[in-house]
C-alpha cells in the first residue's frame, strides 16, 4: 500500500525531454519549409505561401478570415540576363528597336502625354511624367500605373543594359512632413521605381541604379505650367556599356622636336 503511494508521488524528471523533442521537430519542420520555399521558382512562391497560410489556419494559429498575396510576377521568369559591352553600331540598333516596339506598345499613354521615349546622347530615355504615376508631393505611384509599369518591364526584361532611374522635379520648393525639399522627393520617387522593377525582375540588382536631380536638370522651361508639368517625371535611362576603357594611359603625343627631326631627314631625303 505504502509502495503504490510513492509510486504515484514520484515525478519523472525526464518528462520535458517529451516537450523537447516535440519542439525540435516542430523547428525542423519550419526550415525544411523556409528552404523549399527559398528555392522554390519565382512563380511557385505565391502557391507555397497560401499553403502555408491554410495550414497555419487549420492549426487555429491564423485568423480565419482569407487573404491573399498577390506578387504581380510574371508566369515563367527569363533566365538571368547579364551585362555585356557591345558595340556602339549594336547598342544603336538595340536601342532604336527597343524604341520603336515601346512606342508601339505605350502608344495611349504617349498619346496622352504621361509617357515620352526618346533616344538621347547616352541612351534610350523613358519619361515617366507625373500627371500618370504620382499625385501632387508623392513617391508613391498611383494603382492604376502598375499595369504600365510591368508592361515596361516585360519589354525590359532580355535588355542587356543598364538602367538608371532619375528622379526629376520643378523649381517650385516643396516642404512637408514627409519631404524636406525636392531632392528628397526625386530621390524617393526614383528609388520607388527602381523597387518596382527589381520586384518584377525586370532586371538585375547590378545593372540598376537610381538617382535624385531636384529641379537641376530640367527639359523644359520653369515659367510655364506647362513646363513645369513636362519637369516633374521619372526617366529610365536605358545604358549601353562602353567599350572605351578610360583608365588607359594616353598615347605618346608628337613633340617639337620629333617634327624638327623629321622634317631634316625628309629635307636630306630629297637632297
Amino acid at each position: 500500500m505504502n509502495r503504490r503511494r510513492n509510486d504515484r508521488g514520484r515525478v519523472n524528471s525526464e518528462r520535458w525531454l517529451v516537450s523537447y523533442a516535440d519542439l525540435m521537430t516542430l523547428l525542423f519542420s519550419f526550415f525544411v519549409v523556409m528552404y523549399a520555399f527559398a528555392n522554390a521558382k519565382k512563380q511557385q512562391q505565391g502557391e507555397v505561401a497560401a499553403a502555408i497560410h491554410a495550414a497555419l489556419q487549420s492549426m487555429s494559429i491564423m485568423p480565419g478570415k482569407q487573404s491573399s498575396v498577390a506578387l504581380n510576377l510574371p508566369e515563367s521568369m527569363p533566365a538571368e540576363v547579364k551585362a555585356e559591352v557591345v558595340s556602339a553600331a549594336k547598342a544603336k540598333d538595340d536601342l532604336e528597336q527597343m524604341r520603336k516596339q515601346l512606342t508601339q506598345s505605350l502608344s495611349k499613354e504617349i498619346s496622352h502625354n504621361t509617357i515620352a521615349v526618346k533616344m538621347t546622347r547616352e541612351g534610350l530615355v523613358i519619361s515617366l511624367r507625373e500627371a500618370g504615376f504620382f499625385g501632387s508631393g508623392s513617391a508613391t505611384p498611383k494603382s492604376e500605373s502598375i499595369p504600365v509599369l510591368r508592361d515596361i518591364a516585360q519589354r525590359l526584361t532580355r535588355s542587356p543594359y543598364d538602367m538608371r532611374v532619375e528622379g526629376h522635379t520643378d523649381d517650385v520648393p516643396i516642404h512637408t512632413t514627409e519631404f524636406d525639399s525636392n531632392w528628397e522627393l526625386s530621390s524617393a520617387r526614383a528609388t520607388r521605381i527602381a523597387r518596382i522593377f527589381l520586384d518584377l525582375n525586370a532586371i538585375t540588382p547590378d545593372r540598376l541604379s537610381a538617382a535624385g536631380f531636384a529641379e537641376y536638370h530640367p527639359v523644359a522651361s520653369n515659367d510655364t505650367a506647362e513646363g513645369r508639368a513636362l519637369n516633374r517625371r521619372v526617366d529610365l535611362v536605358i545604358l549601353p556599356r562602353t567599350s572605351i576603357d578610360f583608365t588607359a594611359p594616353e598615347p605618346p603625343k608628337a613633340t617639337g622636336g620629333w617634327q624638327k627631326i623629321t622634317d631634316g631627314d625628309a629635307a636630306k631625303n630629297k637632297q
